[in-house]
């Protein structure tokens, strides 16, 4: 074999690994070479990698040992060629397989294994093919118990589900069969390494500069601020937003079910829940961290995501002193959110009129901030609403802003960065939690909520 066949062969290999498959009617030599080797890498340094942990060490001590291994090929192979070939096969001993250039890429935001033949992403708010793949559902249920069994997790037939993040914060879910019919599926929602700031925000016309200086007033006046939106509006990305208007002297405890907030404060303790494990115990909820923050002299608590009975223990939290928390639900609407809460409220299981829900309910919350996905994929800001109070059956709202569309917006010139077509507009009505923000001595500007003249 000459090094141009083999070489050819190598790329098709990669190819076939981490794009396009290729036709054949027999078994890629080259193929036969990667798999000789791995089992044999295996075979001669599995007890070497049992003991080590640095992620590093690691790589080095599987690349000096592949090199080792592939000695013989060394006068078929050129230095790109073996480079490469040590590459795909660390990438599947140690990494991801073929997904590991997706995760490396800044572009995407989230990776989607669909089985071994569909992986797609998402960039840029659009999700799309991509032509890689694995080689067999093995290889990829392999990787996923890789990924689980670095977070100190298990998947397999009597647990075929896992949910958690990775360590740079990417959040992980995967489902194996029999839950799983059509093979394994992967699911990771990439950690932005940049986290994105208020001016980003404005500059890509998810928000505008006279609805940042409302939301920024309503965090620095300890309102109680909910973000509510649907799946992937980028709720998560928002509140951390919201995070930075707290002032760095405020003691907070968030809690989340996978740690992805990002806080720049330093007095921020971090809570996290906790699975049961294979007896069935030990599981730490929401709730239970909810209750537990409560004793641990918090100025503020945000909860990452809110969506069962820990809302009445939140709603109280609110209400008795815990003023300026924050905190996500998914929810379409302002309204189906003030339904929603309504609704995890009731999974507490106490017998509580619904009165009385509402009513705590709109004296504990001041502010939801809807969030919307535009058809181009773009995440922003739907509207700005006041919770006002307690009207008959229904909880009384005021929009402050709400977006509008089919027109530019007068006030600026167009920029192709920012969802053309729509933009936030104020109701010019001044908000009445403007004299509680005036308690905590933060002066609400009136030209805020001025309309724009034409």
């Amino acid at each position: 074999m000459t090094a141009a066949t083999l070489g050819h062969l190598l790329a098709e290999r990669e190819q076939r690994e981490r794009g396009l498959p290729a036709r054949r009617s027999r078994r890629d030599p080259l193929e036969e070479l990667r798999d000789r080797t791995r089992e044999s890498l295996m075979k001669d340094v599995s007890k070497k990698l049992g003991n080590e942990r640095d992620p590093m060490a690691l790589k080095a001590l599987v690349a000096d040992e592949l090199e080792r291994l592939i000695v013989d090929a060394s006068a078929l192979l050129d230095g790109s060629e073996r480079q490469r070939l040590v590459s795909l096969i660390i990438d599947d001993v140690l990494g991801y397989g073929p997904i590991e250039p997706l995760l490396a890429d800044p572009t995407v935001s989230e990776v989607m294994v669909n089985g071994t033949d569909a992986i797609y992403v998402e960039r840029r708010g659009r999700i799309e093919l991509t032509p890689y793949r694995f080689r067999s559902a093995d290889h990829l249920k392999q990787v996923i118990v890789r990924i689980a069994a670095s977070m100190g997790r298990r998947i397999d037939e009597s647990s075929p589900m896992v949910d958690a993040r990775l360590a740079d914060g990417s959040r992980v879910n995967a489902v194996i069969p029999p839950l799983a019919v059509d093979g394994p599926v992967l699911t990771i929602r990439k950690f932005a390494a940049d986290t994105m700031t208020a001016d980003d925000l404005v500059t890509r016309g998810s928000l505008s500069r006279p609805a940042l200086a409302l939301v920024a007033a309503a965090v620095k006046g300890k309102l109680n601020i909910l973000v509510s939106g649907g799946t992937g509006t980028g709720k998560t990305t928002f509140l951390n937003v919201l995070s930075t208007f707290i002032p760095a002297g405020d003691r907070i405890v968030t809690i989340e079910d996978a740690v992805e907030l990002k806080l720049r404060q330093r007095h921020v303790i971090r809570l996290e829940t906790r699975v049961a494990n294979i007896e069935g115990k030990g599981a730490i909820t929401i709730r239970d961290l909810v209750r537990n923050s409560l004793r641990m002299r918090p100025d503020r608590i945000i909860v990452g995501e809110c969506r069962g009975a820990e809302a009445l223990d939140m709603l109280q939290a609110m209400s008795t002193g815990h003023d300026g928390s924050l905190g996500t639900l998914h929810a379409n609407t302002p309204a189906d959110a003030i339904t929603r809460l309504e609704t995890m409220v009731m999974m507490a299981g106490l017998e509580i009129p619904a009165k009385a829900i509402r009513e705590q309910l709109a004296s504990a919350v001041d502010v939801i901030v809807q969030l919307e996905r535009l058809r181009t994929g773009a995440r922003v800001v739907g509207s700005i609403s006041e919770v006002l109070g307690v009207d008959g059956d229904r909880v009384m709202m005021n929009p402050l802003f709400t977006r509008v569309y089919g027109d530019e917006d007068p006030g600026r010139t167009p920029d192709p960065s920012r969802p053309e077509g729509s933009y936030l507009q104020s109701s010019g009505v001044q908000p009445v939690f403007a004299e509680k923000l005036a308690k905590h001595g933060v002066a609400l500007d009136p030209r805020i909520m001025e309309l724009p003249t034409s």
